[in-house]
């Protein structure tokens, strides 16, 4: 006798691949809610009652977890004392367990849900039979995706279910109740670094390859999705994300979640090429692109108001991989479809990211913090220096400030209020730093009225000096170096406003 034991949440498909299996000479036993559903279909099915002695009891809670079941999944075929005490008990082997679990994913992600209603969806039968099964893989076939079904018919009819296709069902087992037990884990978890950290991800497509052709690749969701995420974007037009679309996509929707005014940003390898603001979003493109006008090229552009014919036609004059918007007019979106290759794509836009920390890898583990959320206004501002900021400057270095904590450090950032006009990211000096965003921004109208924000502070007064000799008149940075009074010597002696935030935006 072959007997299959099936016990599903999701019903999908259950009952076609039922038949098949009774077809192929499989005895079915089945639990609850499938077993009705099975006989209701007119499938001859024993229930799991008939099988243990017992029937099921604790509101459901406890069906499966007999030895009747478990022995009948855990016997060695190949070791006689094995099936030996499989007589002594008049214990018939289970050749294929066919389980999905309780939906806990589901009734977490409901409105109101409350705790209770959580604990009760945790399935303690199901991953038990499904890790038996897979435990004994050699005699025992685990099934616990529907969308498996139909491959496991087609090779029980061909009669080639082999040792691979049976490790592979049964690693598949073990990836899905990992996930599961992730996922109940960080719902009961209340530490923000827990001893152990668990993070469950469901794939969400292969990549044609990662940051380099020769680099394979892939791309995972968070178990329980992010709305505010390049992965939930719904892609109007153009072909798939590549693995350095979608981090420059992210960076993109981090910059601009800053900002609650008309904005766009234009992103390339992960910086800000410029940052514009205006009274339309037609206007806070003029300024974006205005700020680098080069960089731009090739680049992703995120905007955070619908696009409009008059923005679509200046953004489909130039080369861009991506565009990125709460919407497009029916007008705008034919403009910039006509651009084969040309992503567009939509997403609502918040400046609440629910996100609390981002996890990078490193050699052999990962490193976890919050996110930058700091987010700073003028009331934290010490002014430092004899000269005294203007309101211009004060509400530039608060734009500033929101920009360059999303710039690779060191970061600097020369802006006038409501438009970056220099960046200078990721060198190892920072007065290198310094010299590429003045240099960029002396060449922009308005540079007359810019400030210089750094993302931390300045070690010696070098790049104060430098700025201040080169046309800079306010500067802010966190202050905290051992000579930040070489700094403020510097400012005084040469006539600017230094200002001290009091916080370091390091961005590696």
């Amino acid at each position: 006798m072959t007997r299959a034991l099936l016990s599903v949440s999701d019903k999908t498909g259950l009952v076609p691949f039922a038949q098949k299996l009774i077809e192929l000479g499989y005895e079915l036993v089945s639990t609850g809610g499938t077993h009705r559903v099975l006989a209701d279909a007119g499938l001859s099915v024993t229930s799991i009652d008939d099988v243990t002695g017992f029937p099921e009891m604790l509101d459901g809670r406890v069906k499966t977890l007999h030895p009747r079941v478990h022995a009948g999944l855990l016997a060695r075929r190949d070791l006689p004392e094995h099936m030996a005490k499989l007589s002594e008990f008049d214990i018939t082997p289970i050749d294929m367990v066919v389980v999905n679990l309780y939906p806990f994913k589901s009734t977490i992600q409901k409105e109101g849900v409350t705790e209770a209603e959580a604990i009760e969806n945790i399935d303690i039968g199901g991953p038990s039979m499904l890790r038996s099964a897979a435990k004994n893989f050699a005699a025992v076939l685990p099934i616990v995706d529907p969308s498996d079904y139909d491959i496991v018919i087609e090779k029980l009819q061909e009669k080639t279910i082999d040792g691979d296709f049976r490790k592979l069902v049964a690693a598949k087992v073990f990836q899905h109740t990992a996930a599961y037990d992730a996922l109940i884990a960080n719902y009961l978890t209340k530490t923000e670094f827990p001893q152990s950290l668990t993070l469950p991800y469901d794939k969400f497509d292969d990549m044609r390859y990662g940051e380099n052709p020769h680099q394979a690749a892939a791309v995972y969701k968070t178990a329980l999705p992010e709305t505010y995420s390049v992965l939930n974007a719904e892609i109007l037009h153009g072909k798939q994300l590549s693995y350095n679309n979608i981090r420059d996509a992210d960076a993109a929707l981090r910059i601009i979640s800053e900002f609650e005014d008309t904005t766009v940003v234009t992103v390339k390898h992960m910086n800000p090429a410029g940052i514009g603001q205006g009274d339309t979003v037609e206007a806070a493109w003029d300024n974006a692109f205005a700020a680098d006008d080069i960089s731009i090229f090739g680049g992703i552009v995120a905007l955070n108001r619908e696009v409009d014919v008059a923005t679509a036609e200046k953004m489909h004059a130039i080369f861009l991989e991506i565009i990125i918007a709460p919407s497009f007019t029916p007008e705008a979106y034919e403009i910039l479809a006509a651009k084969k290759n040309l992503r567009l794509l939509t997403l609502p836009f918040s400046t609440d990211v629910p996100q609390k920390l981002e996890v990078t890898s490193v050699l052999g583990g990962l490193v976890v913090q919050e996110r930058d959320l700091l987010s700073e206004n003028q009331a934290d501002f010490e002014v430092v220096s004899q000269a005294q900021p203007t309101a211009e400057q004060l509400e530039a270095m608060v734009f500033a400030q929101k920009a360059v904590k999303h710039v690779k450090s060191n970061a600097i950032v020369v802006a006038r209020q409501g438009q970056t006009l220099g960046i200078g990211a990721g060198q190892p000096n920072r007065i290198d730093s310094v010299v590429m965003s003045i240099e960029k921004a002396s060449q922009k109208p308005g540079f007359d009225t810019a400030v210089l924000a750094s993302d931390a502070f300045f070690p010696m007064n070098d790049s104060v000096a430098y700025a201040a000799e080169h046309g800079i008149k306010a500067i802010v940075e966190p202050g905290g170096s051992i000579k930040d009074k070489d700094s403020i010597a510097k400012a005084d002696e040469l006539g600017i406003v230094l200002v001290f935030s009091g916080k370091r935006h390091f961005k590696h």
